[in-house]
């Protein structure tokens, strides 16, 4: 009897929870978004602009490489808020956004005391929120228009891409982005 009644309450739990979305799972097409990682330590990540490249590195051997998509005018390090150009330079991981408009966010130190001053030098700010992160509805606008570059500045992957980087990435790891 007592048996009974918990299988009851499990069964009714479970069809609550799947009525409210809270018992859905992702079908076989969908993979998880947090994905875990337990291979060797990301060490660095570089970035060459010019090849629309990413690599992750464990010391010198590169663990995985991805094509990118970055701001919408890609030449050049970034100067000033609004300019569409990602930055260059070294920087370290120091934020992750699991709730981006972007699919996952992954942030770099962007602005350095150096990339401020040269901003202020001319009157403007230096702008921020420099990430790697996902297509977000930008990015899918971006595909179906066959544009390779689209961001406001930052460097942007697979939804797919970002889950992986997500998962391998640590806060702290350092960033060489290459012109």
């Amino acid at each position: 009897m007592i048996r009974a009644m918990r299988a009851a309450l499990a069964l009714t739990l479970l069809a609550i929870l799947a009525a409210c979305g809270g018992g859905s799972t992702p079908d076989a097409a969908t993979p998880p978004r947090f994905l875990s990682y337990d291979g060797p330590k990301v060490t660095q990540v570089v970035v060459n602009k010019s090849d629309r490249m990413m690599f992750l590195l464990s010391d010198r051997t590169v663990l995985k490489a991805y094509r990118i998509h970055l701001g919408n005018e890609p030449v050049g390090t970034k100067q000033f808020e609004g300019d569409g150009k990602t930055p260059e330079g070294i920087f370290f991981i120091d934020r992750f956004n699991p709730r981006s408009a972007y699919h996952l966010s992954v942030g770099i130190n962007y602005p350095r005391p150096q990339d401020e001053a040269r901003a202020m030098a001319v009157g403007r700010k230096p702008g921020g929120d420099i990430f790697f992160h996902g297509r977000g509805p930008d990015g899918a606008a971006a595909k179906r228009a066959n544009k390779d570059d689209w961001t406001a500045g930052c460097i942007a992957l697979e939804d797919s891409e970002i889950e992986e980087i997500y998962a391998m990435l640590e806060k702290g790891t350092q960033v060489v982005i290459n012109p």
